[in-house]
């Protein structure tokens, strides 16, 4: 896939992120489960490995003296039997590791749309960006994954392994002169790290709630 047309068939892209949390993006950057445990210095090796390398039931708070709370998501769409059906060359624990190293958008409100509506307990955050600023920024750092990668089930529980996510140089995507409305091209573009600047990338970013908007914070 060439990342012009990846721009031109996807002009935004989309973050979900716990309610609170925008402060705290803003100022340290959207960054992964992985970054987040090295700034905020997590050092005890039982807690490393509950963040990074196994499936959390619910979400984290993590705090630090000096860059205050950050909340690390749940893993609750995966079924651990499911995923390890799934996989390929891989155990979960590494699987884990790959999800956690890296920062997920979708690229059609209508997937924002799905994982909003398994959170309906609390307001979400969405943070959408513009895609060809963050492509510009990030494409040595971007890969694409053809699935939702954070989900498992024994419904549906797709197979994959390290190359499921690809670069987008080497991702295939048919060609097309507007994005699809009934397939699924690109599931996920993640960005491995993070994105330390997000705020230069931001077109908006909401408070949502049971599919309303109910504050916007830029």
């Amino acid at each position: 896939m060439k990342a012009a047309d990846l721009v031109r068939l996807y002009p935004e892209a989309y973050h979900m992120a716990a309610d609170g949390s925008w402060p705290s993006i803003a100022r340290h950057g959207l960054l992964s489960t992985a970054a987040l445990v090295e700034r905020w210095e997590i050092a005890e090796p039982g807690i490393r490995s509950l963040l990074l390398e196994q499936r959390r039931p619910e979400s984290v708070a993590i705090e630090h003296p000096d860059h205050g709370v950050a909340f690390v998501r749940d893993h609750k769409p995966i079924n651990e039997a499911a995923l390890a059906d799934a996989l390929i060359d891989m155990t979960p624990e590494q699987w884990f590791e790959v999800l956690n190293e890296r920062v997920f958008f979708f690229l059609q409100k209508r997937r924002l749309e799905s994982l909003l509506g398994a959170y309906l307990k609390a307001p979400q955050i969405v943070i959408t960006v513009d895609t060809g600023s963050l492509v510009a920024a990030y494409e040595a750092r971007i890969e694409l994954c053809r699935i939702n990668s954070g989900f498992a089930q024994p419904h549906n529980k797709s197979p994959r392994n390290r190359r499921s996510f690809l670069p987008i140089a080497e991702y295939p995507h048919r060609e097309r002169a507007v994005a699809s409305k009934s397939g699924v091209d690109v599931a996920e573009l993640t960005v491995l790290g993070g994105v330390p600047d997000v705020t230069a990338h931001v077109l908006r970013v909401e408070r949502v709630f049971r599919g309303e908007v109910l504050e916007r914070l830029v």
